[in-house]
């Protein structure tokens, strides 16, 4: 199924899905593996723990991120793809990038767990046929179908590399 399959773009949502073209999700989340393939890692190694203001999380903290609310998002996807909708919670990024200790780990370490994580999300999503990705849930306090998770997922990484490419980067010159 494509991105305009998704009867409506939940709003709150919709800045990760719209960066995303109207392609086949499990082309979309094959792009996603390339773009993470495909990431400058000289100069991520030579930001290190530069941040672009005060408070703001490494390179590191943000792939972590990438990776937790990937994790969190296919247990969502997986239990309304199944037919169990209860109303699922939502999280505090904040409190699990503090305790995530990405900083901890290599560069390498970080991106190679966000690079399992993604094959397993693709595993996952091509369990789902089309009436799976058409299911809703109430995640946290929004009605998605399985299909928009599948969006978000690659829109919030294409979101955060981004960031790295326009806050992050120019820290380099």
């Amino acid at each position: 199924m494509k991105k305009s399959d998704i009867p409506r773009n939940p709003s709150y949502f919709d800045t990760y899905i719209n960066k995303v073209e109207d392609i086949e999700l499990d082309l979309a989340l094959q792009q996603s593996l390339a773009e993470l393939d495909a990431l400058n890692m000289d100069a991520l190694h030579r930001l290190g723990d530069q941040v672009y203001a005060p408070g703001k999380w490494t390179v590191r903290d943000i792939i972590q991120h990438i990776t937790d609310c990937e994790r969190v998002f296919c247990y969502r996807a997986l239990s309304v793809g199944r037919g169990d909708t209860p109303t699922l919670p939502g999280f505090d990024e904040n409190i699990y990038a503090l305790n995530a200790g990405a900083n901890s780990r290599s560069l390498e370490e970080v991106i190679a767990e966000l690079r399992l994580v993604r094959q397993c999300s693709i595993a996952l999503f091509s369990t789902f046929d089309e009436a799976a990705l058409r299911r809703t849930g109430i995640m946290f306090k929004f009605e998605l179908p399985a299909l928009a998770v599948g969006y978000i997922l690659v829109g919030h990484q294409r979101h955060h590399f981004g960031v790295i490419n326009e806050r992050y980067l120019p820290l380099l010159q």
